[in-house]
């Protein structure tokens, strides 16, 4: 259950330059129609920050909303090479998994940091939470909503597997991770020696640490997740950093390689799997009849009367 809360311009990146590009155009790059590009860019207003990952390229907070468990990640390029000759300095930065209930705090360190708040990102519909982006779009008009196409939900912009997520000369990469609902995709740090090592892949509820997402709403299929957990994540460098959508054990990270080992659930056989997710006997979600509606709408269940009451009641 997440969603990407993006401080940024969406651009089509072509070799030697970035085009702007409307809602109403496809996001595609010259060599391929289905390899679209989306590329993020913010303005701050100083150039003081504190990297915390080693490259010392990435600006990198975790951030947590309690009531949900849910984590919120900021992620900002703090030295892109295209600094234009302003009083302002850019930073390329992306928000990921707003919560309504935090929105006033991510919009207070957005504003703290200096950034110009243009994008958010969903990577599928919650249904323990609303989303923070219906409530962002109320504060920051210009803010534009992005989500996966086969999450069926609305959004100005709709992303696919194979898409890049540039902030910066740093990306994103889109991976299709169905299972825990139909439209859940995981977002991973660059391959390559200008991109951060180790790799990041922010895994939604597809991984959880030590767990996974519940299978039984939202087009859920145990067969699904598995697939996609092996395939798509799984398949990533062992030390890669795992950063899930949830926790409710006091974990913030693990790794590739430590979920293959002791994950409890996908260490399994499939079948072995399919019968644990089975027979969880999990409660009704107490949020999923207000969540999910909101949410297939980015956080607003009425987008013409009083969008910031919907949310907050």
């Amino acid at each position: 259950m997440n969603l990407i809360r993006c401080c940024l311009s969406l651009a089509r990146r072509s070799p030697s330059h970035f085009l702007n590009i409307s809602s109403s155009q496809t996001l595609a790059s010259p060599s391929s129609s289905r390899s679209k590009l989306i590329t993020f860019q913010t303005m701050v207003s100083r150039a003081y920050t504190t990297p915390s990952h080693p490259s010392g390229r990435l600006l990198f907070r975790q951030l947590f909303e309690k009531d949900s468990s849910t984590y919120t990640y900021l992620l900002a390029d703090v030295s892109h090479p295209d600094k234009p000759a302003l009083v302002s300095f850019p930073f390329h930065v992306k928000l990921i998994d707003p919560v309504d209930k935090t929105a006033e705090r991510d919009l207070s360190l957005v504003k703290e940091l200096g950034l110009k708040l243009i994008y958010a990102m969903n990577t599928h519909v919650h249904a323990d939470h609303i989303t923070g982006t219906g409530l962002i779009k109320t504060k920051v008009p210009a803010v534009k909503s992005v989500i996966s196409e086969a999450s069926k939900s609305k959004a100005d912009f709709l992303i696919q597997a194979g898409d890049k997520i540039y902030f910066g000369d740093l990306f994103l990469e889109v991976r299709s991770t169905p299972g825990h609902t139909l439209g859940c995709v995981t977002y991973v740090t660059g391959d390559g020696p200008d991109q951060p090592q180790p790799r990041m892949a922010f895994t939604g509820d597809a991984l959880l640490i030590r767990g996974c997402g519940r299978t039984d709403f939202q087009g859920g299929s145990s067969h699904e997740l598995y697939k996609s957990v092996h395939s798509q994540i799984f398949t990533l460098p062992k030390d890669t950093l795992i950063y899930p959508a949830h926790d409710y054990k006091g974990f913030t990270v693990s790794t590739v390689g430590e979920e293959m080992l002791y994950n409890p659930r996908l260490t399994r056989d499939e079948e072995t799997f399919r019968n644990i997710m089975e027979n969880l006997n999990l409660p009704y979600p107490k949020m999923i009849d207000l969540a999910v509606p909101a949410n297939m709408v980015c956080g607003l269940q009425d987008l013409s009367a009083k969008p910031v009451e919907a949310i907050s009641n």
